[in-house]
């Protein structure tokens, strides 16, 4: 695969990245003008695929190529792909026998032309869950499909990149409050363990081999009080990526903002270049 830069981000509600909260020229349609990205993956769109078109289209206009899966919720999930290349195929939801999620806006799962071959990309929004609650088993159905069909891509044997907003912290370094989040939702022992499990079948998470045994990188700050200022953050968007695709991986980084008056969304850009 020819070299690629790939970016993941939670925009917590297109059209608020991109219109509310673009004061001063700094939202997320003038971030996606200056990115060097080849591929960026949206998560909590809120958006349908004609509202979600409507936003980006100074991007579009611009020669980005979009796929999207909207949710069946109004204003809820909603996930999607822009990509410099043509999108060669589309997959929603993660499947199975009983595909309980193709119609929630959470997984979209892509192919993106390359002078290589196909790159498959998936975005991806985990539910935050609830713990000891329905919307907890609702959460861990869907770790349970997405890790059955990233089990059938890592037998594929191509190159693959699931992207987006997992709302999981694997370790205590993900999470600057870790010890307040034990038995809370994205932090609970089970999740952690699924993570574990997970890439002990040979999915890497990519920015934490690049940044091993340091706190974060966090990608994600609380709307309220000093959690941005203090960097009192969850490190919850993540590129988990096949072995041979991760060992191209030359740098990664969170874009997180210089102030709070200049964030778009409550999460910052997860980028990673691959060589």
């Amino acid at each position: 695969m020819s070299s690629m830069i790939v970016s993941t981000v939670n925009v917590n509600g297109i059209r608020a990245a991109v219109k509310e909260r673009s004061a001063d020229n700094l939202g997320m349609l003038p971030w996606l003008a200056a990115t060097r990205a080849d591929v960026v993956c949206l998560q909590e769109t809120r958006a349908d695929d004609e509202q979600l078109a409507e936003a980006l289209a100074p991007a579009l206009n611009d020669g980005w190529h979009l796929a999207s899966a909207d949710p069946h919720l109004k204003g809820r999930n909603g996930v999607a792909v822009l990509s410099r290349k043509p999108v060669t195929r589309t997959k929603i939801g993660p499947g199975g026998d009983v595909d309980e999620f193709a119609s929630h806006g959470r997984y979209l799962e892509v192919d993106v032309a390359t002078p290589d071959g196909d790159l498959t990309v998936v975005s991806v929004y985990f539910p935050t869950g609830e713990a000891e609650t329905d919307r907890q088993l609702e959460k861990e159905r869907f770790m349970a499909a997405v890790a059955t069909r990233m089990a059938h891509l890592l037998e594929c044997g191509r190159d693959a990149v699931v992207c987006g907003d997992w709302n999981i912290g694997h370790t205590e370094l993900d999470i600057k409050a870790w010890k307040a989040n034990r038995k809370k939702a994205g932090f609970l022992p089970s999740e952690r363990q699924w993570m574990t499990d997970l890439l002990t079948t040979g999915w890497v998470d990519v920015v934490r081999v690049l940044h091993p045994e340091v706190p974060g990188p966090y990608s994600w700050w609380s709307w309220r009080g000093k959690a941005f200022d203090n960097d009192a953050g969850w490190r919850i968007d993540y590129q988990v990526a096949t072995p041979a695709l991760a060992g191209r991986a030359t740098l990664a980084r969170v874009e997180r903002a210089d102030a709070y008056a200049l964030r778009w969304s409550d999460h910052a850009p997860v980028t990673v270049e691959y060589a």
